[in-house]
């Protein structure tokens, strides 16, 4: 009996997630992940799978995060029509994240049509259409954790809680059968658990093989209680200055877990004087989503939540106002002092925080807190790197406002997290690295072998056999 695994994404990168099991020639994808960064419309016509759509019998999600199911809606397109398995909670995230993606893809598409048609250029045509995301929807088949189910003759697939966002799963893949059967496990993204909101990060009992990520590889995150101090200290400072704070944050998870701990510092006095305004029509429906999953939460924060009450984050978070509407969100630009106002995208590149911008970067009473990380090219990145000026809207705008960035929040875990993740399953599995960059692949190669484990870091297209 054969088993082979080709990764035909995040191999020696972190976006795009897609890894090809193959068992005496059945295909399965687990996830099938886009690669992020940069212009929407020519990424997506980049995207060429390195196997055929048709041939795949199922696909294994491990989360909702777009770079691990952003081209589902292609691969249908392309032909697939099996079953797709995931958490429960991740098909209900798959509705809103896949929509909102189709829905700025097609929205660029019509303004890069404009401009062509203008030009006597030729249009371009869509890679996938929204019935192509409703048909993912459609053949998504829930799977609770711990909870197995049989994928074929000689593959069964069960789920257990990654910690990383609701719905988040480390997917045991039990192979074959008899004295030729194997156990894959592929981590997904693993939490960080000194996180809020998430559970720790379950470890399956044994493996053959570990699909491992490795995206902090090479460091730990600041300690969390540094993070809300600092957090503290930029209140302070911003009540000082009779100002407003700006919060860029990811819809997904981020959100979520600053709400969590600003309704913390509401119950311990801490944001007198202050309001919070939601302002992101995705980030308040994936709230509204955490809401309906509370009991797969976390212990502590339920239990901290009930303590007040609270049965939903909003409720957790009393003076927390929702602004779902643009002429909402206009009117926050009223405010002069005492709001946070958290906005997306996490980047600054879209979203409503922009709009924010507009109105406040040149105010020296304006102080922006980033909660994540700002990749190159992006204007948060601008912003952190202590830009003088940015351009937004076809304009150029002063920034006299001060940055504060909290390295602390992160859904991922740390390399000291991730090694004990590892050395926690038994059985002495080989591991295989993956969602990576090369540092962080390196480092975290060296120290798994540093204590006597077999390791390699997989390479695009490149086919192992276990």
């Amino acid at each position: 009996m054969s088993y082979s695994l080709t990764s035909y994404g995040a191999a020696q990168e972190v976006t795009g997630s897609c890894h090809l099991l193959e068992i005496n020639g059945k295909q399965v994808l687990l996830d099938c992940g886009m690669h992020q960064g940069g212009d929407a419309i020519k990424r997506l016509k980049k995207e060429r799978f390195g196997f055929n759509a048709r041939k795949i019998s199922a696909v294994i999600l491990s989360h909702a995060h777009l770079d691990h199911s952003g081209l589902l809606p292609l691969l249908v397109r392309k032909g697939f029509r099996g079953p797709i398995y995931c958490t429960p909670a991740t098909r209900n995230m798959l509705a809103i994240m896949l929509e909102d993606s189709a829905n700025i893809y097609f929205r660029d598409l019509e303004r890069e049509n404009i401009g062509r048609k203008r030009a006597g250029k030729k249009l371009v045509q869509p890679d996938y259409e929204m019935e192509d995301v409703l048909a993912v929807l459609k053949q998504c088949q829930p799977l609770d954790y711990y909870q197995c189910a049989r994928v074929h003759d000689d593959l069964q697939v069960c789920f257990h809680d990654a910690g990383h966002i609701l719905g988040s799963a480390v997917v045991e893949l039990t192979c074959g059968q008899g004295d030729a059967q194997k156990t894959l496990v592929f981590s997904g993204d693993l939490g960080n658990d000194g996180g809020a909101l998430m559970r720790d990060p379950d470890v399956p009992a044994r493996a053959d093989l570990v699909l491992m990520e490795s995206t902090y590889g090479n460091r730990d995150h600041r300690p969390f209680h540094e993070t809300l101090e600092e957090f503290e200290q930029i209140l302070a400072q911003a009540r000082h200055d009779r100002g407003v704070i700006l919060m860029p944050a990811f819809a997904v998870g981020r959100t979520q877990e600053l709400l969590f701990h600003l309704g913390c510092f509401y119950h311990q006095g801490k944001l007198d004087g202050w309001k919070v305004y939601l302002d992101s029509p995705m980030a308040i429906e994936v709230t509204h989503l955490y809401d309906e999953w509370i009991d797969v939460l976390a212990k502590d924060e339920r239990r901290a939540m009930r303590h007040f009450g609270a049965k939903t984050l909003e409720e957790f978070l009393p003076s927390l106002t929702l602004t779902p509407s643009v002429d909402d969100s206009i009117r926050l630009n009223r405010f002069e002092e005492g709001a946070i106002i958290i906005a997306g995208s996490g980047m600054c590149n879209g979203g409503r925080i922009r709009h924010h911008f507009k109105h406040r970067l040149w105010r020296e009473d304006t102080h922006i807190v980033f909660a994540g990380y700002q990749a190159h090219g992006t204007l948060g990145r601008q912003l952190v790197d202590g830009a003088k000026t940015v351009r937004m809207f076809g304009k150029s705008f002063a920034v006299k406002a001060t940055m504060h960035t909290l390295g602390g929040f992160s859904a991922h875990a740390g390399r000291t997290q991730l090694l004990q993740w590892a050395m926690g399953i038994g059985d002495t599995p080989e591991f295989r690295l993956v969602h990576g960059e090369h540092d962080a692949l390196v480092a975290l190669a060296h120290e798994l072998r540093q204590r006597n484990r077999s390791v390699t870091i997989a390479e695009p297209g490149v086919t192992h056999v276990f």
